[in-house]
């Protein structure tokens, strides 16, 4: 076998994968539109809401989405892996949680705008139990809305929320990456 035959091995391969991955979307995608279908023709009254609320949903993921990848393509080309290994890998222990609660906590924005960075930051090395830390402080701790709480529920009340929910949190990270390290590595499936 030539070297030029062992180079586009790989890249046949990817082709196949995308191939079978876009195939599982349009699969998915396909079946919830039958079942949006079907539950709407049970409950015609709620037609027009859905209608109503997905136009909302597709012009804020139309708003949000261009910068979301602006941000993802800077993130490939300015952050290394070695230092999304080094902060972020399996070596990084109780910083790397720390650094994962204060990226996710940092940023304002819907949840969804979270996931691809989060699979940049898988693909680059990062630790599952840190993608889950990062996922969950955007998702529950935002800077802004801890302030708030402390003014109205007082410091005791936010502190002990905020540590039980990085605990919870941490714990629910460790038993994810036990239970995808025995099943399959991410980004195959």
């Amino acid at each position: 076998m030539s070297s030029a035959d062992e180079l586009n091995e790989p890249r046949e391969k990817d082709k196949a994968e995308g191939k079978k991955e876009m195939i599982r979307d349009w699969i998915i995608l396909g079946v919830l539109a039958i079942g949006a279908t079907v539950l709407l023709s049970f409950f015609p009254s709620k037609i027009e809401s859905s209608i109503s609320t997905g136009t909302e949903y597709l012009t804020e993921m139309a708003r949000i989405l261009p910068a979301v990848m602006v941000l993802m393509g800077l993130f490939k080309v300015w952050i290394s892996r070695e230092m999304v290994v080094k902060y972020l890998g399996k070596a990084s222990g109780l910083k790397g949680i720390f650094i994962a609660a204060l990226l996710g906590a940092t940023p304002t924005g819907p949840l969804y705008v979270a996931f691809p960075l989060a699979a940049a930051m898988i693909d680059k090395g990062a630790r599952i139990l840190n993608i889950v830390v990062f996922l969950s402080a955007w998702a529950c701790i935002k800077i802004p809305q801890e302030m708030i709480e402390i003014q109205f529920l007082g410091l005791d009340f936010m502190a002990a929320r905020l540590i039980l929910t990085v605990f919870f949190v941490s714990l629910m990270g460790l038993t994810m990456e036990k239970i995808i390290d025995k099943t399959e590595p991410l980004g195959s499936g």
